[in-house]
């Protein structure tokens, strides 16, 4: 178990790890709105209008499954994961900020500015984490030859 454990690490790298991470947690997010449906959402009147929350959640599991994706792609290729990363929780800040400008919720720039540097902020962060690299190792005198 834990070989195959090591093989996944090694195989996702750091920002693999991350994204898989994110991804797990959106998809998580996004189901618990399916699953517990949420009739009265304060401050998200700008998504609410548009179309119910349990239709936003698949933004959030769409969203945490292109994470998972990328995590497994070669290193440098994983900028589409990051994308995905950014969208839900951007979308959520625009929609809690604007309903603070209007007066509508007036916790709104607060959870705005949670989202925005929380999520958004720490997945800018992880974007730009590279990966780990290690020197390559000293080379080996020859038989026969001084060094």
């Amino acid at each position: 178990m834990r070989q195959a454990a090591r093989r996944l690490r090694k195989r996702l790298g750091r920002r693999g790890q991350i994204l898989l991470i994110f991804g797990i947690g959106k998809i998580c997010w996004g189901i618990g709105f399916i699953v517990t449906p949420v009739t009265t959402a304060p401050g998200l009147s700008l998504l609410t209008d548009r179309c119910s929350l349990a239709t936003w959640a698949w933004l959030w599991i769409t969203a945490g499954l292109t994470c998972i994706g990328c995590a497994f792609l070669r290193i440098g290729r994983d900028l589409l994961g990051f994308l995905a990363a950014l969208a839900p929780p951007s979308v959520w800040a625009l929609a809690y900020g604007y309903a603070a400008l209007t007066g509508e919720y007036a916790r709104g720039g607060t959870v705005a500015l949670w989202y925005l540097t929380s999520h958004v902020g720490v997945i800018m962060w992880a974007s730009t984490v590279p990966e780990h690299s290690v020197p390559p190792p000293p080379r080996r005198a020859r038989k026969g030859k001084a060094p």
